[in-house]
């Protein structure tokens, strides 16, 4: 071969590493899409404090289906001024859970368990931003949201 065919096939190389590398996400990590939804039919199932207002269900869908390893929700201010924060609704599994589609806060997932043992999700207080943290494997995603006071219904 040429130097002038050895010094185009280095560029040509060079030009589609630089085209891997920036144009393409082979070596990204996977990012889940969570969708946030208020579900304002009736309180949330999870028990809360005397005193504590009823706040609407929060349900999250998911861009695709995932076996979830991870589930974490925690306050967004303590997650900002805290590396560790303490999580409000923390489920793990070794194994993961079956594909899932949507969650909804507090309720139980198959194949998971509490991080702490007997732990339960604690309430949600209204207008509070949140932090919700899912993990499949390699894939992981997070999103902010929030919840709103249950309004009862005038009989």
């Amino acid at each position: 071969m040429t130097k002038n065919g050895i010094a185009l096939s280095v560029v040509a190389v060079v030009l589609a590493v630089i085209y891997v590398i920036y144009f393409t996400d082979w070596f990204s990590t996977r990012t889940i899409q969570i969708y946030p939804m208020i579900r304002p039919s009736q309180a949330s199932g999870v028990p809360r404090d005397v005193g504590m207002p009823a706040v609407y269900p929060v349900a999250f869908a998911f861009d695709g289906r995932y076996r979830l390893n991870l589930v974490k929700v925690v306050v967004e201010e303590d997650l900002r001024t805290n590396h560790h924060p303490q999580p409000l609704w923390h489920l793990v599994s070794e194994i993961g859970s079956p594909p899932q589609k949507s969650i909804t806060y507090g309720k139980p997932i198959k194949n998971m368990k509490p991080a702490l043992p007997r732990a339960r999700p604690q309430s949600l207080v209204p207008n509070v931003r949140y932090v919700l943290q899912v993990q499949s494997g390699e894939a992981q995603g997070q999103t902010n949201f929030f919840t709103k006071e249950a309004v009862q219904p005038t009989p």
